[in-house]
C-alpha cells in the first residue's frame, strides 16, 4: 500500500496531548477501513448517543 504525506493541525490543549491524538488517530488509519473511519466519524459527529454508548461500553 502506498504512503502519503501530509501536514496536519491539531487541536489540544498541549504539545503532549497533540502527540497522543496524532498516534491514536495513525492506529485508527492502520487498522480500519476507509468507510469504517468515516462511518465512526460521522456517528461522533452525528449521533451523541451512540457516541455516549461507546464512551461507557470503553469505560470513558
Amino acid at each position: 500500500m502506498a504512503k502519503y504525506t501530509y501536514e496536519v493541525s491539531i487541536e489540544a490543549t498541549n504539545e503532549h496531548e497533540a502527540i497522543e491524538k496524532l498516534k491514536a488517530a495513525s492506529i485508527l488509519m492502520q487498522k480500519l477501513k476507509s468507510n469504517e473511519i468515516r462511518k465512526l466519524a460521522d456517528v461522533v459527529k452525528n449521533d451523541p448517543i451512540k457516541t455516549a454508548l461507546a464512551k461507557k461500553a470503553l469505560g470513558l
